[in-house]
């Protein structure tokens, strides 16, 4: 039987992808970010991960504000990452667990999440960044799973559903019938927003609530609607629903194996944090 062995949540920041192209990671602006991810590493070179069901919300490749399904699962042999206009480097291409893909599919339409099936996606910074935090070389020894989750345009999936796609994610893993092990990677956030009069917003306070709830009580967040999210962490802060999506997948126990916080990363709130699956 298939294995989660834990969860990875992280930022995906643009500004990330070219300080990797540019051989930042000991910049004293950028180093306390990339110190965060040599503990990450050692942990997954420990667990041997087969497979990662990346969850994290697309910026406009595959779906923009004219169509914007509220959650959607990739069923494609590979996913390639393509110049999206930051001027990021693009990555080696990803290689698909098509049959992990069709069988999260087919559980989640059964369990009532309309997932919007694709069988040609192409995966941009939110994707691939994470990916390349754990595996710098972009040799990856693990084939992937995207999930998508709108945090775009509202209204947005509420925490609650997040949180219960999440399970629903959990169960499905626990009945498919290969022996791999699973890694479950949650990307986006935490508090900031981009543009407005509150650009620039951070909260400090709601993000380390946030990321010790991760730990102790992973329902916390779902106390919240979208729009109080808002409030609360920004427009893009709102990211942190795909945080709460790959928290579900875990059994209701978890070890925190690794955090790391830093503000600002391009005025982000920006979080890691590891979590074993007990």
């Amino acid at each position: 039987m298939a294995n989660i062995v834990g969860a990875i949540t992280t930022t995906h920041v643009p500004s990330i992808g070219g300080a990797i192209a540019k051989g930042l990671q000991q910049d004293p602006y950028w180093k306390p970010f990339f110190d965060g991810f040599p503990k990450a590493r050692d942990w997954v070179a420990k667990v041997k991960p087969d497979v990662v069901v990346m969850v994290y919300n697309d910026h406009g490749l595959n779906f923009f504000l004219d169509k914007q399904p509220t959650f959607a699962i990739g069923c494609a042999p590979e996913y390639k990452s393509v110049d999206e206009g930051w001027g990021i480097p693009t990555m080696p291409a990803f290689q698909g667990d098509e049959d992990l893909s069709w069988h999260l599919q087919k559980s989640l339409i059964g369990d009532e999440f309309d997932m919007v099936t694709c069988q040609e996606m192409v995966v941009d910074h939110a994707f691939t960044l994470p990916m390349a935090f754990l595996w710098p070389d972009q040799k990856w020894p693990v084939r992937v799973v995207p999930i998508n989750v709108n945090t775009v345009l509202f209204p947005l999936p509420s925490a609650k559903r997040c949180y219960k796609l999440g399970q629903a994610i959990g169960r499905a893993v626990a009945a498919y019938d290969k022996n791999i092990n699973v890694l479950v990677m949650g990307t986006g956030g935490l508090s900031h927003q981009l543009e407005g009069k509150r650009a620039g917003h951070i909260n400090k306070e709601f993000d380390l609530k946030f990321m010790d709830s991760m730990v102790n009580d992973p329902t916390w967040a779902t106390q919240y609607s979208d729009v109080d999210l808002v409030e609360h962490t920004g427009t893009q802060g709102v990211e942190l629903l795909n945080w709460l999506v790959a928290r579900g997948a875990l059994t209701g126990k978890v070890t925190l194996e690794h955090s790391n916080f830093h503000i600002p990363i391009s005025n982000t709130a920006a979080a890691t944090m590891v979590l074993a699956n007990n």
